[in-house]
């Protein structure tokens, strides 16, 4: 197999939607974490899983940007179409990697080297960014040969990985971070190191996820190949009327469908790792593409790769994009695994270690397509549950997003909100705040100046009709003349200490309110 890959292509591709030169240090982040960065970057430190705050201390003209999963697939079609007008059977990994059989392109051209620099210089010529070639068996050594730049020769996979560090483990979308860590705290170093172990004891000591590991580390596929042909009803299509010519509308309709994709597999007892995604247009155009995945896709996983696709579809430049919108859509599974790939070991628990018995998992998976059918009837608003977004207090941040979709505030939406409330949350937050008064030793009102500091020590609390002295007490200033104040307060009524988070507005005549409860 062969992967082209596009180094820091979250960073590449943010940058070049922002016209931020490369020349400037570039960075990605979700979570408040960096999940890529540009070269220019890591050459002034900045480095993927560090936090944002550390980041820019460290390179202070780090141009910042949200992780963004539709921008980077949208960006990255124009280099599966350049690869895909020299090689046949492109499948898209995911934004940054491609991956396209070797055997025949490599006797067409001439040879493995040939094709290399064929492709390098097209992605370059029509895509304006520069790639990485590896060759190996096998998806992971491939993704890694690309990594290091190496032809590897057929039979030579392990050899080729064996001195490599056990963190390559954790490719982007694995989840193995946590394998990855323990493995290196326990000695092994290396993938040769983990691959020398016998594969009994990796499955009493770490699982399934760590067979599945352990099998890539000694050059083999992830899973056995499904020697059974795939059974011709598996896939699923949806006609719109009218079609479908927004990203959005493109979006919603595909968790319904990725859903309806995902039950059908699994009421037959198998699971999608090549997804084709197969579009017709209202002027008759035919669009498709295959995207492979290194694990089982889940309704989520093929939701996403739809709305990939269609972003990469509809916001293609002029004269590449489709002229009408899409008319009908087809998810066909392209690879098949047997169901019994997605079971986990009974060390974690029949439902993968959720902390679900069988029967609550089932029952979670029809409460999912239930309301999948009450958002398809009442519209995505008509199905809602919390998430957090931005806000100074925890009631602030509470939000009410339709379900299925995941919201968390990006970097830029964090940074708006300097001076809100740390962690631990109150357990309890009232739906009508309290009025509180607050007073210092000299039994004068606290308030909050315009410098951003209480006019004294909290010294004594007036709640409910009861004085009650404050053993401690912290500030966080939301503004000018706003502060939330965590107040231990001393026992009352019930002779017991308890912990509230009061809000103080003003300077004058500080209004006071109790906004939650702490355990």
């Amino acid at each position: 197999m062969l992967v082209l890959w596009c180094p820091d292509w979250p960073a590449v591709a943010a940058a070049a939607t922002a016209g931020v030169p490369l020349v400037r240090p570039v960075a990605v982040f979700s979570a408040n974490r960096v999940v890529a960065c540009s070269a220019v970057a890591r050459g002034r430190g900045v480095r993927r899983g560090m936090r944002r705050r550390e980041a820019q201390s460290r390179c202070p003209d780090l141009a910042v940007f949200t992780a963004d999963d539709g921008r980077d697939a949208r960006l990255f079609e124009t280099v599966a179409r350049a690869v895909e007008e020299l090689v046949v059977g492109v499948e898209v990994v995911r934004p940054g990697v491609v991956a396209v059989p070797v055997s025949g392109a490599a006797g067409y051209f001439g040879g493995e080297h040939r094709l290399v620099e064929t492709l390098v210089d097209k992605v370059a010529a029509d895509a304006g960014v520069e790639c990485q070639v590896g060759v190996s068996e096998g998806l992971f050594a491939a993704t890694l040969a690309a990594r290091y730049g190496e032809l590897v020769e057929p039979g030579e996979g392990a050899e080729f990985l064996a001195p490599l560090p056990i963190r390559e483990l954790d490719q982007p979308g694995t989840e193995r971070a946590g394998l990855a860590d323990l493995l290196g705290r326990l000695g092994l170093r290396t993938l040769g190191a983990f691959a020398g172990l016998a594969e009994r004891d990796v499955a009493s000591r770490f699982g399934l996820d760590g067979v599945l590991a352990h099998r890539l580390a000694r050059g083999r596929s992830e899973r056995p190949p499904l020697r059974r042909a795939s059974p011709e009803d598996l896939a699923v299509a949806e006609i719109f009327d009218p079609p479908l010519d927004r990203i959005d509308v493109a979006a919603f309709r595909a968790k319904g469908l990725g859903a309806k994709f995902h039950a059908r597999l699994a009421d037959r007892g198998f699971a999608c790792t090549r997804l084709g995604v197969y579009a017709v247009t209202e002027e008759g155009e035919q669009l498709g593409r295959v995207w492979r995945c290194a694990e089982p896709l889940t309704p989520h996983g093929v939701a996403d790769r739809v709305r990939w696709q269609f972003e990469s579809w509809l916001r293609a430049a002029p004269g590449e994009r489709p002229t009408a919108g899409v008319a009908r859509l087809r998810l066909e599974p392209e690879e098949l695994v047997e169901g019994r790939s997605l079971q986990l070991g009974l060390w974690r628990g029949r439902s993968g270690g959720t902390g679900l018995e069988e029967d609550d998992v089932v029952a979670t998976e029809r409460a999912g397509r239930a309301f999948a059918r009450v958002q398809g009837l009442l519209g995505p608003e008509g199905v809602l549950t919390a998430g957090l977004g931005g806000g100074f207090g925890p009631a602030e941040r509470a939000r009410k997003v339709p379900w299925g979709d995941r919201h968390e505030p990006g970097p830029a939406e964090e940074a708006r909100w300097r001076g809100r409330l740390p962690s631990p949350s109150p357990a309890t937050v009232l739906e009508r705040p309290l009025p509180a008064q607050v007073f210092d030793a000299e039994g004068n009102p606290v308030g909050v100046t315009a410098r951003r500091r209480v006019t004294a020590p909290p010294h004594r609390i007036s709640l409910g009709g009861e004085d009650r002295d404050i053993l401690g007490w912290a500030a966080w200033y939301a503004g000018d003349r706003r502060a939330r104040v965590p107040l231990l307060l001393a026992g009352g009524r019930d002779e017991n200490e308890e912990a509230v988070l009061a809000l103080c507005v003003g300077t004058e005549n500080p209004v006071w309110t109790v906004e939650g409860m702490y355990d």
